[in-house]
């Protein structure tokens, strides 16, 4: 089959739910014992949910258990606070650690960019044509030339020039635009800066970065250049999340394209920057879907 066949490929994450608003996502993670995939599934039948789909996951190496249940809410007849606390008898009796997530509540994104346009122009058209089921408010930058795409698409664009003598200043009001604008997920599109640690802690898992390289192998900015140099048959786009070690983060989605030597650095450029705009939507879908749990840095996507 080929690089890009999500059924063989354990990068990619499918996500083809229907859409539905009145529906919930349960997220746990506990260690392994037997008996807890019926007794998840007894509970939300005794609250009257409808279990649409449901994946898990057991990991012989940590001894860790991972689920992730899409439930209809027609048939729940108590409120939401009250169905968290029945739900969590449960998980707190099996020392889970749950996340519980609506649908209807969409989460709030920012994009963040620097001169390159390919994945802001994708997820932008994404996201207008109902493929990304979130709200996007802003984009940021540290550079101008790109508000007129903000502007093409009526979103609110924000420019912070960035320079070693003016960084935690530009990024504390970045982060308090952040807070202002209620932003649950950053999407660095080649945004071509590094976060520090402390903008990073604000938002644990919930930064997601493209890099223009199939991780690890070839880190920093000029990873085609590398590539070119080594003479190498595939190139490739890693999404993951960001955290303060470099391109070290957890990965989410990754996929890779074939090469020969007759492909020039351009060449290389020009196909990579169509599996970064791929991979970087598949990466934000996956999150928007709560289909990711990250354990040791490294992640469970959930088809």
């Amino acid at each position: 089959m080929g690089a890009h066949d999500s059924k063989n490929n354990p990068t990619q994450c499918k996500t083809s739910e229907t859409p539905s608003k009145n529906t919930a996502r349960l997220l746990v993670r506990c260690m392994d014992r037997k008996g807890l995939v019926a007794a998840l599934t007894q509970r939300l039948y005794e609250l009257g949910a409808n279990i649409l789909d449901a994946d898990q996951h057991s990991d012989t190496t940590t001894g860790l258990f991972f689920q992730r249940i899409r439930f209809d809410l027609e048939g729940v007849g108590i409120g939401r606070s009250d169905l968290e606390s029945r739900i969590r008898e449960l998980t707190d009796r099996f020392a889970m650690e749950m996340k519980l997530s609506y649908a209807q509540d969409r989460k709030r994104v920012a994009i963040f960019v620097s001169r390159y346009d390919h994945c802001l122009y994708d997820l932008l058209l994404r996201h207008r044509a109902g493929e990304l089921d979130c709200e996007i408010p802003l984009i940021l930058s540290n550079h101008p030339d790109l508000r007129f795409v903000a502007d093409h698409f009526g979103i609110a664009f924000h420019v912070f020039p960035i320079t070693s003598q003016n960084k935690d200043s530009q990024e504390a009001r970045e982060l308090e635009l952040l807070a202002e604008h209620h932003i649950d997920l950053v999407v660095l599109a080649r945004y071509m800066q590094v976060l520090s640690k402390s903008f990073i802690a604000q938002y644990p898992e919930r930064i997601i970065n493209i890099h223009h390289s199939f991780l690890p192998a070839f880190l920093g900015s000029r990873p085609y250049h590398q590539a070119h140099e080594r003479g190498v048959k595939i190139v490739g786009a890693t999404a993951h999340y960001a955290t303060p070690e470099l391109d070290q983060g957890p990965i989410i989605v990754q996929d890779v394209l074939h090469t020969s030597h007759r492909d020039s650095v351009q060449d290389l450029v020009r196909k990579g920057r169509d599996i970064e705009r791929a991979v970087l939507a598949q990466a934000v879908r996956c999150h928007l879907e709560d289909r990711i749990l990250v354990c040791c840095n490294r992640t469970i996507v959930f088809d």
